[in-house]
Parts: C-alpha cells; structure tokens; sequence
C-alpha cells in the first residue's frame, strides 16, 4: 500500500470538509472499510480498474461523496428511495448509503458478481439500507425518488431504460465528466436537463458535472 490507514483516513476528512460533507467517526470507519472491501475483492470480481489505495480514495470514495451535498439539499433529509444504475462495485451508491442512513439505496448492476459484492459490502458494514441487486435496470419493478449514475451510459440510454423506475416527480441525477453537450442535445423530447452543477473533486485533475433530469409535465 503507498498510504497508511492514517494518511487515508486524514485525506478523507480533508476531502469530506472541502465537498461539504460532514462525517461521522463511524461513517469515516465505514468508508474506509468499504475501501479495503473494494481493494480486496478487486482482484476476484474486477471491480474497478484503480489498484492504488490513495488513488481509489481520491477517484472513488471522493469522487462518489461529490454527490452527497447536492443530494441532501434536494432530499432535505427526509426518507427516500434510490436507485443507482449500473453501480459495478457499488459506486456511489455505497457511498450514498453509508453518507444518507435516511435514503434506500438499491445498486443495479446486470453482472451478478457486482452486485453480490454489494451484497456483500451490507453486510459487512451493518448498512440495513443498502442492497445489491442483480437485473438490467430496464427490468426493475419497484419506484424510486431519484436514479443516479456514474459514467454508466449515454444520457439518452440512461433515462430509457430507467423511466420505469422513475416515481412521480422523481428526478434523475447523471454524474458525468467534461459537460455533455452532445448527449444533452441528444435527450428525447420528454426529458429536460434543468441543472447542471460544477463539481470540485479534491486531488482529482479533471472536470466533473453532476446533471439533474426531470420528465417534462
């Protein structure tokens, strides 16, 4: 390992403070716990292609915690329903879960051993409001508040396949990269894009925007 526990427990609070997450002793162990989980079954599940401890802590669990201040802002901190569409090893729906004990957090992944891993991930965490499930998001029963995703597909294909599980006046949150104008562009007429945030990673050198759909009434 390049960095000692200490090191990427200091570099998360760090990090937490500069998103405007504030963490729990028990909520930094548990991130940090789910880190390990993560680098150990790497090697089996090919979870993620980030090996380097210090490096998964700045492209995942920060990159993930991003999320949590917009998302808090929208949820006032009231229960909700949430699905993360193609959630791999469970980002940053595990990250939600351990962030917001309020919100259901559902990780979609159509490979069954992700999902497992999420499973997994519940367990040994105690995180009663976290679970994996193993389907294509597009066969998902249930109704949700807000759907994330994380670089998982076109804006295009994420909203199709996910309107289903979409709730009544739920929203879409797409976290992607640079902005993407082509794919904003390339919405069906009944989708609207009504927020895109700049997002600042702490450590990581590289644009990142988190969307905001909505079905148009």
């Amino acid at each position: 390992m390049s960095a000692e526990p200490e090191a990427l427990r200091a570099r998360l609070s760090e990090g937490a403070a500069a998103l405007g997450v504030t963490l729990s002793d028990e909520q930094r162990g548990q991130l940090l716990d789910y880190l390990a989980l993560l680098g150990k079954w790497n090697k089996v599940y090919n979870l993620t292609a980030v090996r380097d401890p210090a490096e998964m802590l700045t492209h995942h669990l920060l990159d993930s915690l991003s999320i949590i201040a917009p998302l808090r802002r929208h949820t006032r901190g009231q229960p909700a329903r949430l699905l993360d569409v193609g959630s791999g090893g469970g980002l940053p729906g595990v990250v939600i879960a351990i962030c917001c004990p309020e919100i259901q957090v559902s990780c979609v992944d159509a490979v069954a051993k992700k999902a497992a891993f999420v499973q997994q991930v519940a367990v040994a965490l105690r995180l009663p409001n976290l679970r994996g499930v193993h389907a294509r998001v597009e066969a998902v029963q249930d109704k949700f508040d807000v759907i994330t995703s994380r670089a998982f597909a076109s804006l295009a294909d994420f909203t199709e396949w996910s309107a289903p599980a979409l709730a009544e006046g739920a929203v879409w949150l797409a976290m992607k990269g640079k902005r993407p104008d082509d794919e904003i562009a390339a919405l069906p007429p009944g989708v609207e894009v009504f927020h895109v945030e700049q997002l600042q990673v702490p450590g990581l050198g590289a644009e990142r925007c988190l969307l905001w759909l909505r079905t148009k009434t």
